[in-house]
């Protein structure tokens, strides 16, 4: 998803977009949670030996990104948010079913759950609740390749996995809510408003949060990256180089 803000990143920062494991070209891990993603990069960073660095936070990326701000919060020079959800004012009616499974872990309440790891349910991640006219820029090639990942032994496991591990996460929250009022990172926030999974009611939960965060909210969905890189990027280009002064 980074691949069109990589290039204009790396102007002014030494960009580092692993895939998560059991994600891309990364493999599977056998024990999956957030947590032991969180310490699977950190190791990275360790042996890459990042300092300071700038975290960038989107739906699964979110936790694991928090999981390494509130290890190191010393070493946070900066949060990228975008469409990640970290207060509950995000869950819409559309997660009734993932919140009924993390409270009663049955076999129906999993398949009720987990019913979008689909062809089609991948391809909605795209363009679901997206204008027509913004969803015709976004290449199918980006679901198609997705779901070929998705269909490599281990990953639908690992994709199950994270759906359950994302109520431990929201169980988190109110430990976040103290890193972000204790610490105040500076902060950008880029929001596709028409996010098919988050409520736009978020975006004002992440303002009260760091009152002095800079939001933009762009006419895009879950994935803007896909249609507003050139937009997104020179706006992260800005936010790094007032960050650092």
């Amino acid at each position: 998803m980074f691949r069109a803000v990589v290039p204009e990143l790396s102007r002014a920062a030494y960009v580092i977009a692993p895939d998560l494991p059991g994600f891309g070209e990364s493999g599977v891990l056998q024990t999956v949670s957030f947590a032991a993603f969180g310490e699977a990069i950190s190791e990275l960073l360790d042996r890459l030996k990042i300092g300071a660095r700038y975290i960038y936070l989107h739906d699964f990326g979110a936790p694991v990104g928090f999981h390494l701000a509130m290890k190191q919060p010393e070493l946070v020079s900066g949060l990228i948010i975008q469409n990640a959800n970290a207060h509950r004012t995000g869950f819409g009616p559309q997660w009734a079913a993932t919140q009924a499974y993390w409270s009663l872990p049955s076999e129906e309440n999993e398949a009720a759950a987990t019913a979008h790891l689909t062809f089609e349910g991948t391809r909605d991640q795209y363009v679901a609740n997206v204008p027509p006219d913004v969803a015709a820029r976004i290449p199918a090639a980006s679901w198609e390749e997705d779901w070929r990942v998705m269909c490599l032994p281990g990953r639908m496991d690992t994709q199950r996995a994270l759906i359950a591990d994302y109520g431990n996460y929201v169980a988190r929250f109110g430990a976040i809510a103290q890193y972000l009022a204790r610490r105040q990172p500076p902060s950008l926030l880029l929001w596709g408003r028409h996010d098919a999974f988050f409520e736009l009611a978020e975006v004002l939960s992440w303002m009260q949060a760091l009152p002095r965060m800079e939001a933009h909210i762009f006419d895009a969905g879950h994935f803007l990256l896909e249609t507003h890189a050139a937009d997104a990027g020179s706006l992260m280009l800005d936010f790094i180089g007032r960050a650092r002064n």
